[in-house]
């Protein structure tokens, strides 16, 4: 015990007790304290870290209540069970990262705590993250992404702790990876379904700046197009996205397809009758909107499903998650 730092910050936004908590599960992830071990006095703490005797009491009931520790009358309290932590590393949270964050909680028991953090594609909240992050986690589940920098700065994390997910760019050769693919799937999802997409004069596929979508899903759209001899093009800007009668449009942003549905109300247009629409990425709301928008997506659900099993198995894995195009009524 005499290596524990109860390190409380007064100006910080996150409750005392609750601050109190986490330096205390953060021991016992990290073998500072023990199964079975006693667990500093409240009077100890109190005279260690200046808190109330209430804030002190506040959290070691919360520590109880989630069975990491128990009291024994006249004797103290006690490490009940070891806590493997979980750093969690998500770019953005969106609807279907939704589905796979508490997929992959409800997978996990309840001795494994996860720390969800995001980094929206800025590098340098990246580093800094991880950076602050390393030795205090059992497993680390990346989100990554196109960024030069990126391999430098994951190799800081031991490669059997490390599970890269959704895009497997940049990951260690020896990392654990559950990845989607967002080239050849593509290809293979429209030629599956050619029969259905080519009642279309056009296909188009609006990429905007603003997307991180990885741009070889436009390498392998064009490649499709060519090889069935379809019309098709690429837009970049908004200003281009202009909806046509008879056309059909593969769309990578929720914000596109807002825009989309919106230019369909303006011109009476109904999705899969004068124009069609493919969304990436499924969410829960996209099988009723207009009566089911269509989608490319691979399975949230199963990628959560498999990154919990990389945390309680303790082995590599290597899983590409299937894609599917999922026809509804907007083609």
């Amino acid at each position: 015990m005499s290596e524990l730092k109860l390190i409380i910050d007064d100006n910080s936004s996150v409750l005392k007790f609750q601050q109190l908590v986490e330096v205390i599960i953060d021991a016992i992830s990290q073998n500072q304290l023990k199964e079975g071990e006693m667990l500093p006095s409240v009077n100890q703490i109190m005279n260690d870290t200046q808190l109330s005797r209430d804030t002190v009491f506040k959290a070691y009931a919360e520590l109880k209540r989630r069975g990491v520790v128990e009291s024994v009358p006249n004797r103290g309290y006690f490490v009940t069970r070891k806590i493997t932590k979980v750093f969690l590393f998500l770019d953005t949270f969106k609807a279907y990262k939704e589905v796979l964050y508490h997929s992959f909680i409800n997978q996990l028991p309840k001795d494994i705590s996860v720390d969800l953090h995001f980094h929206h594609y800025n590098i340098d909240i990246f580093e800094k993250i991880i950076d602050e992050s390393l030795g205090k986690y059992s497993k680390y589940i990346i989100m990554n992404f196109d960024n030069r920098k990126v391999s430098k700065i994951i190799s800081k994390i031991p490669e059997d702790q490390l599970l890269i997910i959704d895009w497997s760019i940049r990951a260690p050769e020896k990392s654990s990876v559950i990845f989607q693919d967002f080239g050849q799937a593509v290809y293979t999802c429209l030629n599956d379904n050619f029969d259905t997409l080519k009642k279309y004069e056009e296909f188009i596929f609006y990429y905007p700046s603003f997307t991180y979508h990885p741009k070889e899903a436009v390498e392998y759209f064009e490649q499709f197009c060519t090889d069935k001899n379809v019309k098709h093009s690429i837009i970049y800007s908004d200003k281009e996205f202009q909806i046509k009668k008879n056309a059909l449009y593969l769309l990578v942003s929720d914000r596109t397809l807002a825009g989309f549905l919106d230019q369909c109300e303006e011109k009476g247009f109904e999705p899969g009758r004068e124009v069609g629409v493919i969304s990436y990425n499924d969410t829960p709301m996209k099988k009723y909107v207009k009566n089911g928008i269509t989608v490319i997506s691979t399975d949230f659900k199963l990628m959560g499903q498999k990154a919990a099993e990389f945390v309680t198995s303790g082995g590599t894995i290597k899983y590409e998650v299937p894609t599917r195009l999922k026809i509804r009524s907007s083609v």
